[in-house]
């Protein structure tokens, strides 16, 4: 900026918006620079608490509508075997391929979504211009008329085909909330109050797989199979609406770029957004080649990153297992309807519920202590996922054993709840620890376990009606438990000697200098409004 540069005073006048306190001579060389002041009613952060959590409400709505439309097909299974002819591994088929859909989904919509911006106590961090260009209402628009489509189309298919492609697009689309609804909440929440909200966002996901089979088994006896996918796209079409009408945009970034043309527009003064400054202009081609490329490179070269990974894919893979597994176990040996067989997910669906419970408490009452501190650590996070970890193979196992249909049915119900409060302590805490550990690349490592954890969800039921019929209903449900076991170390392996292990892994370690020397620089104060790094500049 010139010496000579000028402060510009605004007011909000008879309708003429001017800008205030922004350095710069209004020219295109130095430019008023627009940031949200401290108490600016146009940031998200500054909204007021109901508007906040409407917003996440709806967001949170279409993630769990979302998963909760990948396994309402499921209690379908033998209206749609009869209805095309077709074998159960075909009709398993079409869960795989939604949820493939979430797998593809994130590679495709992450390169084009904005980034969350990631407030750390210090710093602000956000990622590359493109989201500017867009924002997310309107992908939060195309992602739920393609949704609509494509959910619409399957309960007209008139073949197996039809059905099934159908499905791939419908998760595909739905990817979308799964990528962007999580930013939206980051926007709008700081640190201090994201907690609460995060975990009640990321309960839906796990939460809207379990409940799909419970209503759609009871709509698919009475009126069939169609209105199963009917009554799914009429769900996600009304929260398409709600959220198109009701919920603004929330990303920073963009309404930074607004705000700074209506006040070029109105003073004839050039004004930038503060994250214009000094950053140049990006091809989308690079943009999107560098999102694509970089959750792969994490996986191959980041250990943490991998088993993390892993571990929560196999989470996820079970409890889409069970979709197959349940009309196994309940209808075939026990000859209970598809209504009566969806209620079996009532015992998973209380664990999560009885998980997200106690992942509150803990959140509250130890790990925001240690934050209020400054002991926080990416391991606080951790403790959670240990007692997670340990609840997984006992619900497993008791599920396994207990599933004979000389046992009341209520025993096996209710042996799956640990693994559903197992799952839910897991993938926060795991997710979490990402976050914590990767900050600025904390995007692409999120990216990378969703494309894993998604390929689990749908690898896992493909193979489900054979193992089930080959080994039996005991030692088929053992398979997963076996492995649960033998992931118990990692958490406890990484809560001991993760920052150890941390500083060995290359973007971790970058990760976490870049915050030592942000922190030195600042005297460990607050940085700026406008300060930041781009996540693609420090790479």
């Amino acid at each position: 900026m010139s010496p000579k540069s000028e402060v510009a005073i605004g007011v909000s006048h008879g309708g003429t918006e001017q800008s205030h306190a922004h350095n710069g001579q209004g020219t295109s060389t130095d430019p008023f620079i627009v940031e949200f002041n401290r108490d600016d009613p146009e940031n998200p952060m500054n909204w007021s608490a109901s508007r906040k959590w409407f917003i996440a409400f709806i967001v949170t709505s279409s993630v769990f509508a979302v998963t909760f439309t990948s396994s309402a097909y499921s209690d379908s299974s033998d209206e749609i075997i009869k209805d095309f002819n077709i074998s159960t591994e075909v009709f398993s088929v079409g869960i795989s391929l939604f949820i493939l859909g979430f797998a593809v989904g994130p590679a495709v919509w992450a390169p084009l979504l904005p980034s969350p911006i990631i407030y750390l106590p210090c710093i602000n961090i956000s990622s590359d211009i493109r989201s500017e260009l867009y924002g997310r209402k309107i992908f939060w628009i195309i992602s739920h008329i393609g949704m609509v489509a494509f959910i619409g189309g399957t309960a007209g298919s008139r073949n197996i085909t039809t059905l099934l492609v159908l499905r791939f697009f419908s998760g595909t689309f739905g990817g979308s909330p799964l990528v962007n609804a999580g930013g939206a909440i980051a926007d709008i929440f700081p640190p201090v109050q994201r907690g609460l909200a995060m975990i009640v966002y990321s309960f839906a996901p796990l939460l809207g797989p379990l409940v799909g089979p419970i209503i759609s088994g009871f709509v698919s006896e009475n009126v069939g199979w169609r209105w199963v996918q009917g009554m799914c796209c009429i769900f996600v079409g009304v929260i398409g609406i709600i959220g198109t009408i009701f919920v603004p945009e929330t990303y920073g970034p963009v309404l930074l770029l607004r705000k700074a043309k209506r006040l070029s527009k109105s003073t004839g003064k050039v004004h930038v957004s503060i994250l214009e400054r000094g950053q140049g202009k990006k091809k989308p081609s690079e943009v999107f080649q560098r999102a694509l490329i970089r959750p792969w490179v994490l996986l191959m070269h980041e250990p943490i990153v991998t088993v993390a990974s892993i571990y929560i894919a196999l989470c996820y893979g079970t409890t889409y297992m069970f979709m197959g597994v349940m009309p196994i176990v309940y209808n075939e040996d026990r000859g209970w309807s598809e209504g009566i067989g969806g209620l079996a997910f009532l015992g998973l669906a209380i664990g999560e519920i009885l998980g997200l419970v106690y992942a509150g408490y803990d959140y509250h009452r130890r790990y925001m202590k240690l934050y209020n501190t400054g002991k926080a650590t990416p391991e606080s996070r951790l403790p959670t996922a240990i007692v997670g970890s340990i609840a997984l193979p006992i619900g497993i196992f008791g599920f396994a054993w207990t599933n004979f249909p000389s046992i009341h049915w209520s025993a096996s119900i209710i042996l799956s709840a640990p693994f559903g409060f197992g799952c839910i302590l897991t993938s926060l805490s795991i997710t979490n620890y990402l976050v914590d550990s990767y900050t600025i690349y904390a995007a692409t490592a999120l990216a990378a376990l969703a494309i894993v954890r998604s390929t689990g969800g749908a690898v896992f039921p493909l193979f489900t009606n054979q193992m089930y019929h080959n080994l039996g209903i005991h030692w088929a449900s053992c398979v997963p438990g076996f492995l649960t076991v033998a992931c118990i170390p990692f958490p406890i392996v990484m809560y001991r000697y993760g920052e150890v292990l941390r500083m060995k892994c290359k973007y971790t370690f970058e990760a976490a200098d870049l915050m030592r020397r942000m922190q030195k620089q600042q005297g460990f104060g607050q940085v700026e409004s406008g300060e930041r790094v781009d996540e693609e500049e420090s790479a």
